[in-house]
């Protein structure tokens, strides 16, 4: 079976494509036959295209045009023409999964999409506007590339649907929860197959583990994971609730929102952006939202990108440890994202704050860009890994899986 998988953002679409059989060791992430990105580049009236094949062909392209429905159709006929050809025809494609970063309280697991379903992720938008839309879009697209070819929408809020109620409800009026307004939790994708890693590498039963899964981006959120749960997690209503993140603030104190309302005149449209672009990193740096170039303005002796790092090493300890209370002990700590799996400095930090727990990380391992490994000392009574998150392959998994029960 075909699997392309489609995974939306707000500024790129990336795609790839895997082969499944039933020979397919399903725990076991394969290099995917062919892959795709395209990036919107802000400001300008086109879109690079970067292609890649298993057997090392490379393409990369500047396209003109503003029309993303032209983009994508290209980047398909990359599959099927020229040095980056892995099928015959698009028809030889099976299935199509798309991760859909808001499912509200109807979708809390993965489904084929219809047209009621598509409607329903574009109402979600209001909840999720940087990534839902995108969703819808890359959702038409294929319809008109590929007619009717299956879809699946496999949500990034199903992992949490699992939070108990004290958990998930917020402590406003009760109207607040008839309304759907409750923590529903974000990457679940990624923390859910992160999970599963974690425990084959320690090789151990999923449902015995206590996990800190802590999905470090342009976006951060952690998980709180018991018996393979999803018990709390740091993202809520939204994606720009829990922690500092690349562009967006996290937690705050809603009284700032009335006095900027009140006081300064903000519409709801200012404050939108204000939290969602103009935030965490790059709010508080004045440099960038990238991790890495504030790190480099702060080792330059730029002090706000100083207090950028040290206000985001604060909040993930903080987060860490509302975690850590969820779960009332820790078995694994588990770094993942851009940022988790490329910034021994933001692991370090992470962990030292937990040495009274017995927690020790090995310095030389951390320094040493672990993939898929244990980086933790020896006698550590906390494992610490990092893994390479799989989110293209664990939708790819879902597709596979929820159309052999269909047929």
């Amino acid at each position: 079976m075909n699997i392309l998988v489609l995974n939306a953002g707000s500024s790129s679409q990336k795609v790839c494509l895997y082969e499944i059989t039933d020979a397919t060791v399903l725990n076991q992430a394969p290099q995917p036959l062919w892959e795709g990105k395209i990036n919107w580049i802000q400001d300008k009236n086109g879109a690079e295209i970067e292609v890649k094949t298993a057997t090392g062909a490379v393409l990369q392209e500047y396209i003109e045009g503003d029309s993303r429905s032209a983009h994508f159709a290209y980047i398909l006929h990359t599959l099927t023409h020229g040095a980056t050809k892995v099928i015959s025809q698009l028809s030889e494609i099976d299935v199509v999964g798309h991760r859909v970063v808001h499912g509200g309280q109807d979708y809390r697991n993965s489904v084929v999409i219809t047209e009621d379903v598509k409607n329903a992720i574009a109402r979600l938008s209001t909840l999720a506007p940087a990534h839902n839309p995108a969703a819808v879009e890359g959702i038409e697209a294929i319809a008109q590339s590929l007619g009717d070819v299956t879809q699946v929408a496999v949500f990034d809020t199903s992992f949490h649907s699992t939070l108990p109620d004290a958990a998930a409800i917020y402590p406003g009026p009760y109207e607040w929860v008839e309304q759907g307004i409750r923590r529903y939790g974000f990457h679940g994708i990624s923390h859910q197959y992160c999970s599963i890693r974690a425990a084959q590498i320690l090789g151990q039963d999923l449902d015995k583990l206590r996990l800190i899964t802590c999905h470090l981006g342009n976006g951060c959120s952690l998980s709180a994971v018991k018996n393979g749960c999803s018990i709390d997690t740091t993202m809520g209503f939204t994606p720009l609730d829990g922690l500092m993140m690349g562009s967006r603030c996290g937690s705050i104190d809603p009284g700032i929102l009335i006095y900027l309302l009140r006081q300064c005149d903000y519409s709801a449209e200012r404050l939108d952006y204000v939290l969602n672009k103009a935030s965490g990193l790059r709010g508080i740096s004045g440099v960038s939202n990238d991790l890495r170039e504030v790190i480099a303005a702060r080792e330059q002796g730029n002090e706000r990108a100083q207090l950028a790092w040290d206000i985001y090493v604060h909040r993930l300890q903080a987060g860490i440890g509302s975690m850590l209370a969820s779960l009332g002990g820790l078995d694994a700590l588990v770094f993942t994202g851009g940022v988790g799996e490329k910034s021994p400095g933001i692991r370090q930090e992470a962990c030292t704050v937990w040495e009274f727990l017995g927690l020790k990380i090995d310095v030389v391992k951390n320094q040493q860009q672990p993939i898929d490994v244990d980086i933790a000392t020896p006698d550590s009574a906390v494992r610490v890994l990092v893994i390479h998150t799989q989110e293209d392959w664990a939708i790819a998994q879902q597709c596979w899986e929820l159309c052999k029960i269909n047929n």
